[in-house]
């Protein structure tokens, strides 16, 4: 089940500094994608993330992973590098499994209530276990004054997050400009940019703002639709029209990608003084986690089954099920939410593109009283020094 503690929690840390969260203002509304499920069959062996050669003395064994939240579709990249098979750390959220052939294993963390909702940079320098974080683009710029760190691969090219509204209620939305002019409240986490910037381009009016979003679909049904709510592209479009009692029918929704806000929400990062001396790993490993998320896109569904199996034996989380999984991956694909990106490569940068994110959310942040270092560029905070370009899919 979902907890609205959580979120409350996440609303304090979004609102004290970066948290877990997540072009054209004439992009369209989108009707939630949805594939049916399969009928349980055998799954075959999980390809492997694939590796050159060991990593043995090259790369920490194990590889820690901090990922930003619970064991989902969205962060399976990391989930697939170790393997479908591995081990779960109830107590401490953890999941380890060994990277095929390298010598090595790769444990992945869990955050949200693992990590008390500490934002994931300030964790990385807090406990120097951790090799690579989720660390998304707003979050790298937020903390670059205190807690700098650096992207070396994006498994996720386009955000997820998106605004969603029931249909029957609000007809005339299709575009950005019309979330405005319907007065309707906007229902968001406490603290999270994304909306700052919304209002700042006139998407979202000031009144219409609602920081009292709880995770949950209570307020959403019992309003029968008449308030619109942050969410997952991947998660709740799907979740609400078959899963969410009292509801059960389509959404529509807007990608907030599409609204100009173009960050990298689940960039791997290190810590900035840690990457020159990370190279030789980094130059192994980088192309081993796109391979991963290849490898999961190609064939989900072994670590698909992996993040129920994490979820079960927690027992403590967010709604997951199988179909929601299947779906979460057709609707990665068709969103493209994992894809090459301009230059059909898988999980590298487009610094233009940082560049832009960094320039938006300086007065973002100033107006908040967070410095954002004067000389900030994206290859500060980004790097695809170990990209394999060859690697798509």
């Amino acid at each position: 089940m979902t907890h609205p503690k959580w979120f409350a929690a996440l609303a304090l840390v979004a609102a004290l500094g970066p948290a877990c969260k997540d072009k054209s203002s004439d992009a369209t509304a989108s009707a939630a994608p949805v594939v049916a499920a399969a009928p349980p069959a055998a799954a075959p062996p999980a390809a492997p993330a694939a590796a050159a050669g060991s990593l043995q003395g090259i790369c920490p064994d194990p590889i820690v992973i901090q990922i930003d939240w619970f064991a989902t579709p969205e962060r399976a990249a990391a989930f697939q590098l170790a393997g479908p098979g591995g081990a779960i750390d109830k107590k401490k959220g953890t999941y380890t499994g060994l990277l095929a052939g390298a010598g090595v294993s790769v444990q992945v963390r869990l955050g949200g209530p693992f990590i008390g909702f500490q934002p994931i940079p300030a964790l990385m320098y807090q406990d120097p276990s951790i090799y690579l974080g989720y660390v998304a683009t707003d979050d790298a710029v937020q903390a670059a004054e205190k807690f700098p760190t650096k992207a070396v691969v994006a498994p996720l090219d386009i955000n997820p997050q998106i605004v969603m509204w029931d249909p029957k209620t609000y007809p005339q939305v299709a575009a950005w400009p019309d979330i405005a002019k319907t007065k309707a409240k906007v229902v968001y986490i406490e603290g999270l940019p994304f909306m700052d910037f919304l209002v700042s381009k006139g998407y979202v009016s000031a009144p219409q703002k609602d920081a009292s979003f709880d995770g949950t679909p209570s307020r959403f049904v019992a309003e029968g639709g008449k308030l619109m709510q942050q969410a997952y592209a991947s998660n709740e479009p799907y979740r609400w029209e078959h899963d969410v009692p009292g509801w059960k029918k389509p959404v529509k929704f807007l990608l907030v990608h599409d609204s100009g806000y173009s960050i990298y929400p689940q960039g791997l990062a290190v810590r900035t003084g840690q990457f020159e001396g990370a190279k030789a790993c980094l130059k192994q490993l980088v192309p081993l986690i796109q391979k991963a998320q290849i490898a999961y896109i190609n064939q989900p569904g072994p670590i698909n089954d992996t993040l129920l199996e994490i979820a079960k034996t927690l027992g403590d989380g967010p709604p997951i099920t199988a179909a929601g999984n299947e779906n979460a991956v057709a609707v990665m694909k068709q969103l493209k939410i994992v894809g090459n990106g301009p230059d059909a490569t898988l999980g590298n940068f487009d610094l233009a593109r940082v560049e832009s994110t960094i320039a938006l959310l300086r007065p973002i942040f100033a107006a908040r009283g967070s410095k954002v270092p004067e000389k900030l560029s994206a290859a500060d905070i980004v790097s695809n020094e170990f990209i394999d370009p060859s690697l798509h899919l």
